[in-house]
């Protein structure tokens, strides 16, 4: 079971029972065909911005359980493989991209990673740069099951590249146990966009783990939509910010319904001279525990950076905690931060209610502004975006 936290003294407890949840049987690098996937979990898919229906005119990666359904690039300089098929192909990878961006002994989980471990392996070669995102998709169709991922991503010099990645539970899966491993390596003049899509089931404990080194003049944005949380996820991401210029946006955004625990946050190291980093979080609780931290550590000069965590409470239940972090190890970074948490104004939907809007109309239209961080969405599918609108309808409902 998982360690549940004292609700009157809320603390990072991450530690989970794997004895609870059955092991994937791993695959290996077999390529299933799509037609294995029911018309329900293709739909669940769509809504984390992954439609089959539809080919990718860039790439495509696809995991249902431990089955590699697809993997394609319709690009030369784009390489999109089962993580353990490219070590074998590029044993170089080992060497310079396995776990060299994190500890493989950082906690429990990241210990469970071998060469064996499923994800994928994305690599944009030199100064290709991609219009249209590439789509991994991740879901979990075996209720009561746990799924473990491995996932490199590297964009060389002057590349760029929009990862859209969504993370599910199948339509009759509602229990199970996710962990994502991934590395990210930004190179020089590059630039690296990561949304991730959470939408899972009501029993689901979730455990992200993320470390991410990025190079001069280069640019790190990660977006992250929880739109149906789990029962309980911890994410904790790790940038090293190491060259000189480079530049890292977290943008977050995520409901906690009632009896869920959210702990999300993010460290970023600012090594590299003149680099900068921007944390923003957005949380409607409705009864639930939403954790949100944020820390910069600016250890050179001219490094800047801000954190900005927001929380509204929907419910006289349940709890947010805002911990925005800055620590200085050089004289002249220059950092700041700032968290609110409050409630909605009444004077403000009275206000609209006066206009002609119903009471709940204008709960979602006041919840979309508060949600509105101007999050980097190039490439985002129409669909997508309709999902993406449907947390401020859900949080303003309470569903």
């Amino acid at each position: 079971m998982t360690t549940r936290i004292n609700q009157n003294n809320p603390e990072r407890s991450s530690h989970v029972d794997f004895s609870k949840y059955r092991p994937l049987k791993n695959t290996g690098t077999t390529h299933h065909r799509l037609f294995h996937i029911n018309m329900d979990d293709i739909d669940k898919l769509k809504h984390v911005g992954i439609d089959l229906k539809k080919r990718s005119k860039t790439g495509t990666f696809i995991l249902y359980d431990n089955h590699i359904l697809t993997t394609s690039s319709m690009n030369e300089g784009v390489e999109i493989l089962p993580l353990p098929e490219a070590i074998k192909l590029y044993p170089w990878i080992k060497e310079k991209y396995f776990f060299n961006a994190m500890d493989k002994n950082r906690d429990e989980f990241t210990r469970q990673v071998d060469d064996g471990t499923p994800g994928y392996f994305i690599w944009i070669k030199k100064n290709t740069k991609l219009e249209k995102p590439l789509h991994a998709g991740l879901l979990m169709h075996t209720p009561g099951s746990s799924m473990l991922v491995h996932n490199i991503v590297v964009v060389d010099e002057g590349a760029h590249l929009h990862l859209i990645t969504g993370c599910t539970s199948g339509s009759q899966n509602k229990s199970g146990l996710h962990i994502a491993v991934s590395e990210h390596y930004v190179g020089e003049n590059a630039t690296f966009i990561n949304t991730m899509i959470h939408n899972w089931g009501a029993d689901f404990v979730v455990r992200p783990r993320s470390s991410s080194i990025v190079d001069a003049n280069a640019m790190y944005i990660s977006n992250y939509y929880s739109i149906t949380p789990p029962k309980d996820i911890e994410s904790i991401p790790y940038t090293n910010l190491r060259g000189e210029n480079s530049s890292a946006k977290y943008m977050t955004v995520l409901t906690c319904m009632p009896d869920t625990f959210c702990d999300i946050g993010g460290t970023v190291l600012l090594s590299g001279e003149n680099s900068s980093a921007e944390l923003v979080a957005r949380a409607v609780n409705y009864g639930g525990t939403v954790i949100q931290t944020g820390l910069l550590i600016g250890a050179a000069k001219g490094a800047r950076g801000h954190v900005d965590c927001s929380g509204m409470m929907l419910s006289d239940k349940g709890i947010i905690e805002a911990v925005p972090g800055l620590r200085s190890t050089h004289p002249d970074a220059r950092m700041s931060h700032e968290a609110a948490i409050g409630k909605i104004d009444k004077g403000e939907v009275n206000y609209l209610q006066s206009k002609g809007l119903e009471e709940m109309q204008a709960v979602s239209l006041i919840i979309r502004g508060f949600l509105n961080i101007d999050i980097e969405d190039e490439g985002l599918e129409e669909d997508l975006g309709r999902t993406i609108q449907q947390i401020a309808s859900l949080s303003g409902h309470g569903e």
